[in-house]
């Protein structure tokens, strides 16, 4: 314990000294003694002052000359002025090799100095030297946070939160084992209040593909976007991409996570695994035929998750504490319900609205959804990636110009395709049937 955390601890202590009867002061003075390490007859001699520290009457002189503060620096400048801890144990070898090429000359008292010095005195000698700065190597300097980046505020969305269209979003990257070229990536979006997910498959992450990945994903969501929660990313917080959300979604708040902090998206980053991992792996895709696939597979996931599967949502958060144990959180969870029935609970869609999705839902078959799911993934793992040195088109990736949508095929409401219209057979990369 260092002087000053003595005196604070002991400053804290002399009220209840002071108050306290004898009895209760000689077993204080014992507790005292033990956390301090200080004598009884001190403490008691400290309890009757201000416990502020006396300066010194006569400053200490300096234990190293001006022969040592000018050999210092030559050596300090041969590293490029590493700190005090890294220049001590190389300081006398470093100055022997000096003195070899004739750089400087070392006294031996000197070399006896600079072998008894300390660290933190190279440390305040070496602040002394005012030219240090100009003479060291020339480093990065660190990068400042962009215009953007320092526009938009670092949030979370509140675990709670009972509004519908306050959206985690995230890229999760299939490149393999190399990240060379250009190669897919997954842009998944879930709304925390309804736990409403939707994914979308670009290859690359310009701004023409993010762009044409949000537009396809708003397409489908039964309510309105008025957040957006992202990484901090340049994919998703660059000039383009600013300016292209007021004219996407009009008022549109944006947020971010902290840096380092992913965290801050918990829904998405649970289900960047449940709902993408599990179902195309950690395998590289990077073709455009792969890029359809995997579209229409998200489609698909799409109406089985958002119509079908049951969700449970966080209700209350308390901290527990046991006998004998740390305390910790306990959570409780509401009723599972489909995203479709929370939505349709939130009452933001028209009576019109909620009878076309639920004529969607009902012209489904959900075991033969599932698996037709379940044949497509088969199908996309065992589909070949580009050809070393093959470039892939970007813009035949884009949702206009996608060769399985026909006109008609989009349901008015939820903007998905309808798996009886879309039979397995019609799978990009097959001939048509």
């Amino acid at each position: 314990m260092s002087i000053e955390s003595r005196r604070e601890y002991l400053k804290v202590q002399q009220e209840r000294y002071k108050e306290a009867s004898r009895k209760e002061r000689s077993r204080l003075l014992d507790e005292m003694s033990t956390v301090a390490g200080l004598n009884r007859k001190y403490i008691i001699q400290l309890m009757g002052t201000n416990l502020a520290r006396k300066p010194r009457r006569r400053q200490r002189g300096r234990s190293y000359g001006e022969d040592v503060e000018a050999a210092l620096p030559v050596i300090a400048e041969s590293l490029d002025f590493i700190c005090g801890k890294r220049l001590k144990p190389v300081l006398l070898s470093t100055g022997r090799d000096l003195e070899r090429h004739g750089e400087m000359i070392l006294s031996p008292k000197v070399a006896h100095s600079l072998a008894q010095i300390s660290a933190s005195t190279i440390d305040r000698i070496m602040a002394r030297s005012e030219d240090r700065v100009e003479k060291r190597l020339p480093r990065k300097a660190p990068s400042r946070p962009s215009q953007v980046l320092r526009s938009v505020p670092m949030l979370t969305i509140p675990w709670d939160e009972q509004e519908t269209g306050h959206l985690e979003v995230d890229l999760v990257h299939h490149c393999g084992s190399s990240t060379s070229g250009d190669y897919l990536y997954t842009l998944q979006m879930i709304d925390v209040a309804t736990a409403w997910s939707e994914r979308y498959a670009i290859l690359g992450r310009s701004g023409l593909v993010m762009q044409d990945a949000f537009c396809v994903l708003k397409h489908r969501l039964p309510f309105s976007i008025r957040e957006i929660h992202t990484d901090n990313g340049s994919e998703f917080l660059n000039d383009h991409m600013f300016r292209f959300w007021p004219e996407l979604v009009p008022g549109v708040r944006l947020t971010r996570n902290r840096p380092w902090c992913k965290n801050d998206s918990r829904f998405v980053e649970q289900k960047n695994f449940s709902l993408v991992r599990a179902y195309v792996g950690y395998k590289r895709y990077d073709t455009v035929e792969q890029t359809w696939a995997i579209n229409y597979l998200y489609e698909l996931m799409g109406l089985y998750y958002n119509l079908f599967q049951p969700v449970m949502r966080l209700k209350e958060k308390t901290w527990v504490q046991r006998d004998g144990h740390r305390p910790k959180i306990m959570r409780r969870y509401d009723d599972p319900r489909t995203p479709l029935a929370r939505v349709c609970e939130s009452g933001i869609l028209s009576q019109e609205q909620q009878d076309n999705i639920e004529q969607l839902r009902r012209a489904i078959n959900p075991r033969r959804l599932r698996r037709e799911i379940l044949e497509l993934t088969v199908h996309i793992k065992a589909m070949p990636n580009a050809a070393p040195g093959e470039v892939q088109s970007v813009m035949r990736t884009l949702s206009r110009y996608r060769p399985f949508i026909k006109k008609g095929e989009w349901h008015p409401r939820s903007g998905y395709h309808l798996t009886q219209r879309l039979p397995i057979t019609r799978l990009p990369g097959r001939t048509p049937g």
